[in-house]
């Protein structure tokens, strides 16, 4: 990975960080810069390839494979548009390969970041039985939110994670996984 895309990445998910902490919503003049920052480099990076599209046809694969991933959990309410907007541009800069790898590691740490806040506020049981109640109305074809509130992100009754900081941590993990383990 290009010094370049390791630093657009950091000057994309860094603010989306700042911005979701602070105020749980991601700018969308934020994403748009980084996504079409990110597929500029791409072309730039590969203007000698005789293929004068290889450059933009790896950043659009790297956006459709993350808005592919994302877009249902924002379907379900699982997480907001913002989130999948900035996974959108993170795979415009890196590209697919890399950003399963950066996928892998916002899944696990936000995965264990979740069990902290769970077991942090006292809500595992409730934390299972909303998990129940999703499979069951995935089962029945069915909103796993339209039945209870606390499933949906926008709603106040459920607990949230600011997910752009999970992200920005994973893509933040990823870049240091991959120096130390090139």
């Amino acid at each position: 990975m290009p010094p370049v895309t390791q630093v657009l990445l950091m000057l994309l998910v860094l603010p989306a960080a700042v911005f979701d902490y602070r105020e749980r919503r991601i700018p969308n003049w934020l994403v748009l810069a980084g996504l079409l920052a990110g597929t500029a480099m791409n072309v730039f990076l590969t203007y000698d390839n005789p293929s004068a599209t290889t450059g933009l046809l790896f950043s659009l694969k790297g956006l459709g494979l993350a808005f592919l991933v994302y877009f249902p959990l924002y379907l379900l309410r699982g997480m907001g548009a913002g989130d999948v907007k900035l996974m959108a541009a993170v795979g415009a800069i890196v590209g697919p390969a890399l950003w399963l790898w950066i996928l892998f590691f916002t899944a696990v740490l936000g995965g264990l970041t979740a069990i902290i806040v769970v077991l942090n506020k006292g809500r595992v049981r409730r934390t299972l039985q909303n998990l129940w109640m999703i499979l069951i109305s995935i089962r029945y074809r069915q909103a796993p939110y339209a039945n209870n509130p606390e499933l949906d992100v926008s709603s106040d009754k459920g607990v949230r994670l600011p997910h752009g900081v999970v992200i920005a941590v994973g893509a933040t993990g990823f870049l240091v996984a991959k120096a130390i383990w090139p």
